[in-house]
């Protein structure tokens, strides 16, 4: 880790991001980020960015700062809108990296290291780290055997060009990332994230994978249901096909258009054929939603919004 602390107090600054929406799980991933086993050399500072209307999580934070052995700084962005909350985390870091994790999540006392460890090794301007779900015992049987809610980056042709926030390593000084910005149109519906990497992919910058870098997510009785997962891989292929028509005109989108349809028709086709698996049906159901909601977003229509509603949460 030698290489990386390059300042002059050959100390390296590393702010950890976590936006956080009304959970009371934030206590659990802050003392999760205490526990970790940061490398000689090595600054850390938290920054807790509030998106509540008032800031409900003050009180939470300030009640940790004795056992949280980092800088904590808590920033209220009373807008119920994640992309400003993150962005008010790249505002107001100082270090040489920016993680993020979730307010829901936990990190394994290796995760910073593992992150680090990788950026140096690959010089990325993003690292990624896997997410693992975990499931309460009143998940149904086929979506804890699917594990339909654990993350991990998807390759296209030995590359990753997009990423998420709920676990990844940001080089501050990289040109891809420099004043890049979360879209604030995309707080409440959610894809930010989507946008925010593929532009940066878009732009040059390299996207890396530390695949021991886990942080840890518990699935709350209210995700843990086909019609959630249903609606977010609507919304995840609303923001892939505007992506899609974002570079394309003409001839090209309707190509596109004819492409997604025809994928979402063969995964539902699948799935009457699969129907009495209840895995391999559902896993084809929510493939062939995904496509039809590229359809959507190739076809302009706007994301369906999926946060900043009353009771629900960052993520």
């Amino acid at each position: 880790m030698n290489g990386l602390a390059n300042r002059e107090s050959g100390k390296l600054q590393v702010d950890i991001g976590i936006c956080t929406y009304r959970r009371v799980e934030l206590e659990d991933t802050l003392r999760s980020v205490a526990g970790l086993n940061v490398p000689a050399g090595i600054a850390v500072k938290v920054i807790v960015a509030d998106n509540d209307t008032t800031p409900s999580a003050r009180e939470r934070v300030n009640r940790l700062r004795a056992e949280i052995p980092f800088e904590i700084l808590y920033v209220h962005c009373p807008e119920s809108n994640i992309s400003i909350a993150r962005n008010a985390c790249l505002d107001n870091g100082s270090g040489d990296f920016l993680a993020y994790l979730d307010d829901d999540t936990t990190c394994s006392a290796e995760w910073l290291s593992e992150l680090l460890s990788v950026a140096e090794d690959t010089g990325a301007d993003a690292v990624l780290g896997p997410v693992r779900a975990y499931y309460s015992d009143a998940a149904p049987l086929w979506m804890k055997r699917g594990d339909f809610h654990s993350t991990h980056p998807v390759f296209v042709r030995g590359e990753i060009r997009t990423g998420y926030t709920g676990n990844v390593l940001l080089r501050r000084a990289s040109s891809s990332v420099g004043r890049r910005r979360f879209n604030s149109a995309l707080g409440r519906t959610g894809g930010e994230d989507t946008e925010y990497f593929s532009r940066l992919h878009e732009a040059g910058g390299h996207i890396a994978f530390a695949p021991e870098a886990w942080a840890f997510e518990p699935v709350p009785e209210n995700r843990a249901r086909f019609s959630w997962l249903a609606k977010r891989r609507f919304r995840v292929g609303q923001t892939h096909g505007r992506l899609v028509a974002d570079k394309s005109s003409g001839i090209a989108t309707i190509g596109h258009l004819v492409l997604a349809a025809g994928k979402a028709a063969y995964c539902f086709g699948f799935a009457a054929l699969t129907v009495f698996s209840p895995g391999h049906r559902n896993r084809h159901l929510l493939r062939g939603i995904m496509h039809a909601g590229v359809v959507s977003g190739l076809a302009g229509i706007r994301e369906i919004q999926l946060y900043g509603q009353l009771g629900s949460t960052t993520r």
